[in-house]
C-alpha cells in the first residue's frame, strides 16, 4: 500500500491585510504539514473582487515570507481558474445536475429562509446557477471537534455554484481547487465548519476524495466578536514579527521553549513543526 504525501494549503482572499487570526491559521496549517514532512502551498482566493483590495495580495505573501512561512510551488489565484469552474459548471447543467435559479433573497426569506428548490423544474434560461445534490451528506468527521451534523433542510438544499451576477460561488471554486491540487488536509478556522458541510456534497457529485478536515477554534476579540476583516482588526505588526509569532504559537497551545525564543521565524517554525501535536489545541480557550 502506498503512503499518500501530505498536501495542506493556505487560502486567504485579497480584501486586506492579514491580522492575527489569519497568522494563527496559517501557523496552524503550516506545521501540520511540515510535521509530517508534507507540502504547504498558497492560493489566492480572488473570486469575488467588489471585496478585493487592490495590492492586498502582494501584502499577503510579504507577510507570510516575513513570518517565516515559506509555501511550496506557485502561488495559485482563483482568478486565473474561471475556465476550470465554467467546464465543470456547463457538465452539471448538461447533465441535469445543475439548473438556473431567479429567486431572491427576500423570496427565499418570505419561503422560511431556506431554498426549497423552486426553481429545479422551471427550465429557466438565465439567473444564478443552482446543484442539486440527490444524496446530501449528514455531516464530516473533524479531527479536532468530532463529527459535525448539518441541519436536515440545509443538507437538502441546493447550493449556489454561481452568483446571479455571474461570480463564481466560494463552494465551488474551494472544491475545484482543492482536487487540482491534490490537498490531502484542509486546516482552516471553525468558521467555516457549515460550509465544509456543503463542501462535502460537491465532492459527492464529483465523485472525488474528501481530505480530511480540522478546523481551529477561532481567535476572538474581547467582546468575544471573531478577528477578521470585515470587523477591521488590525493588520500583522512589521516590526514586532516575533513576538506576534510566539503569541499564535502560544494561543495554538504550543508555547515557544526558552531556548528557541530568539531563533527567526523560519528557524523557529521548523523546530516547532518537530514537537506539533494538533490535539493540544484541544486544551486552549477562545480568548
Amino acid at each position: 500500500m502506498t503512503h499518500t504525501p501530505y498536501i495542506g494549503r493556505f487560502a486567504p482572499s485579497p480584501s486586506g491585510p492579514l491580522h492575527f487570526g489569519s497568522l494563527v491559521t496559517a501557523v496552524g496549517s503550516f506545521l501540520q504539514a511540515k510535521s509530517v514532512d508534507g507540502r504547504w502551498l498558497v492560493r489566492i482566493e480572488d473570486i469575488d473582487p467588489p471585496r478585493e483590495m487592490p495590492g492586498a495580495d502582494t501584502i499577503i505573501l510579504k507577510q507570510l515570507r516575513k513570518f517565516g512561512l515559506n509555501w511550496d510551488g506557485d502561488v495559485i489565484y482563483q482568478s486565473c481558474r474561471h475556465a476550470s469552474y465554467q467546464r465543470q459548471i456547463d457538465r452539471w447543467l448538461d447533465q441535469g445536475h445543475a439548473y438556473y435559479c431567479q429567486c431572491s433573497r427576500k423570496e427565499i426569506k418570505q419561503r422560511g429562509g431556506i431554498y426549497d428548490g423552486h426553481c429545479r423544474n422551471r427550465h429557466l434560461t438565465w439567473g444564478a446557477i443552482r446543484l442539486h445534490c440527490p444524496s446530501p451528506a449528514a455531516g464530516f468527521l473533524d479531527r479536532l471537534q468530532g463529527w459535525i451534523s448539518l441541519d436536515n433542510a440545509l443538507a437538502h438544499e441546493d447550493l449556489v455554484i454561481r452568483r446571479s451576477d455571474g461570480l463564481y460561488a466560494y463552494n465551488l471554486a474551494v472544491v475545484v481547487d482543492d482536487i487540482f491540487s491534490e490537498i490531502t488536509e484542509i486546516v482552516r478556522g471553525s468558521d467555516l465548519l457549515e460550509p465544509t458541510a456543503r463542501q462535502c456534497n460537491i465532492y459527492r457529485m464529483l465523485k472525488a476524495k474528501e481530505p480530511t478536515y480540522l478546523h481551529l477554534p477561532l481567535v476572538c476579540d474581547a467582546k468575544g466578536h471573531k478577528l477578521s476583516k470585515q470587523n477591521h482588526a488590525p493588520a500583522l505588526d512589521p516590526y514586532h514579527v516575533l513576538e506576534q509569532l510566539h503569541d499564535a504559537l502560544a494561543w495554538l497551545n504550543h508555547p515557544v521553549p526558552t531556548r528557541w525564543e530568539k531563533d527567526p521565524p523560519h528557524q523557529l517554525l521548523s523546530k516547532m513543526a518537530k514537537i506539533w501535536n494538533y490535539r493540544d489545541i484541544q486544551s486552549t480557550s477562545v480568548s
